[in-house]
């Protein structure tokens, strides 16, 4: 195999001479079998300057030029991956078939990392076992039960490896900072930009109940003023002894009037009774007191 790199070129042409400050880096004693130009095109650039000849020192790794044709995750994804190629039913695998490709792959990788095909020699070994197994003639399952299939849990095993590996491929599909955006970052002096705290709608929704709250708790309460003259009530109440001759003390107040009336009714009543101008009465204790004219001798 020929390995060429590199770049054309611009001042090479066929048949052109290397530059006078060109370095020979041939050991003595050796004749130079690599050709100056090929067709035109340097072998290779380095540090941006064309490179005609190729050190005779040149160490390439013997894994330098490996190619990998497929690359897979473990066992499990290259056993589903030999299934899905060839449309096999996951539920009734072939294993004759399929144990044969996949021992081929292992070979492959044996020869090249040991270490790798540990892994993969231990899944081998796991689907020979299954068809030994299957070679064997089935145990007597019992009535009603179906017989039992050694390849039942592999199955089991590879549909919740090809769930996880879909669902892991979904997450992948999605955006992500780094690989398909990236964040933009804005420098703003702080002392400048006046920052205002960030409002969401579970705050409003707060700062909107407490203020119908507030408004429940708020009532205007009017006040109105009344005249009333103690002067008036007197008068009153000395027209209503003259057509009886007692009145019970509390006939003579109406609490349907309001407070208001019942006080001044009151003090009218103290004020006739200063002036001697009407008389209370009680028979005994606790008994009814009732209001009278004064009695004036003729």
């Amino acid at each position: 195999m020929t390995v060429q790199a590199g770049g054309a070129d611009p001042a090479g042409q066929p048949g052109a001479e290397p530059s006078a400050d060109a370095i020979d880096i041939t050991p003595a004693g050796q004749q130079d079998t690599t050709p100056d130009v090929i067709d035109g095109v340097a072998l290779a650039r380095l540090y941006g300057e064309p490179l005609f000849q190729l050190p005779n020192d040149l160490y390439i790794p013997p894994d330098a030029l490996e190619v990998f044709l497929e690359a897979f995750q473990g066992p499990l994804d290259l056993l589903l991956y030999l299934i899905r190629k060839q449309n096999f039913n996951i539920l009734d695998i072939p294993l004759a078939q399929v144990t044969a490709q996949y021992l081929e792959y292992v070979e492959q990788i044996r020869k090249q990392n040991l270490e790798l095909a540990a892994e993969y020699l231990l899944m081998a070994a796991m689907l020979i076992e299954i068809k030994s197994r299957m070679l064997l003639p089935a145990k007597k399952a019992e009535p009603g039960e179906e017989p039992e299939d050694p390849r039942a849990e592999l199955v089991r095993r590879l549909l919740e490896y090809e769930q996880i590996k879909l669902a892991a491929q979904e997450l992948d599909q999605l955006p992500q900072v780094g690989r398909d955006y990236v964040r933009t970052q804005v420098h703003i002096e702080q002392t400048v930009v006046t920052r205002w705290p960030e409002v969401d709608i579970d705050d409003l929704k707060a700062v909107w109940a407490d203020i119908l709250k507030r408004a429940k708790l708020t009532q205007h309460h009017h006040i109105s003023r009344e005249e009333l003259s103690v002067r008036e009530h007197m008068t009153g109440i000395l027209r209503r002894l003259q057509s009886a001759r007692f009145v019970e003390f509390s006939d003579l107040f109406d609490p349907s009037r309001g407070v208001p009336v019942v006080v001044v009714n009151f003090i009218a009543l103290l004020e006739l009774a200063k002036e001697t101008l009407i008389e209370m009465t009680q028979a005994e204790a606790f008994a009814p007191i009732y209001v009278r004219l004064s009695y004036s001798p003729s």
